[in-house]
């Protein structure tokens, strides 16, 4: 029998594997993605770090005799929110560098570095004769 424990451990835990392989990527896409399932992650360890109990008020009245932490709740709520303006700001950042370099990849070498213009237009290095 599978408990809401083993289910939430085992989709942190392939949320996590999953979003390190892709931010290990050397292209922006996979990156973006791995940040994001990341992001997942971590909302899904602090929500069931509230402890996983179900049909329960996140407020203790009179008539409720236990209640859930609500806490939690507002921190994944909060995490959701910055994850998604932090994904805007990565992809605005990812498509520029793309428009600049009309490449995705993450790694800053290039094999063919752009040639020196001298001030007279010539390029390259060599000596004037």
């Amino acid at each position: 029998m599978m408990t809401v424990e083993l289910l939430f451990s085992s989709a942190v835990g392939v949320l996590t594997a999953a979003g390190i392989y892709l931010v290990l990527q050397l292209r922006t896409f996979p990156v973006i993605l791995g940040l994001s399932f990341l992001s997942y992650a971590v909302n899904v360890f602090l929500f069931a770090s509230g402890r996983l109990v179900v049909n329960q008020p996140p407020i203790l009245t009179k008539y409720a005799e236990s209640y859930t932490d609500p806490l939690p709740q507002a921190l994944v709520l909060t995490a959701i929110v910055i994850s998604f303006g932090m994904t805007a700001v990565v992809v605005m950042i990812a498509l520029s560098a793309w428009l600049s370099a009309r490449d995705d990849r993450v790694d800053m070498e290039n094999e063919d570095p752009p040639p020196d213009d001298d001030e007279d237009g010539e390029t390259g290095s060599e000596a004037p004769s």
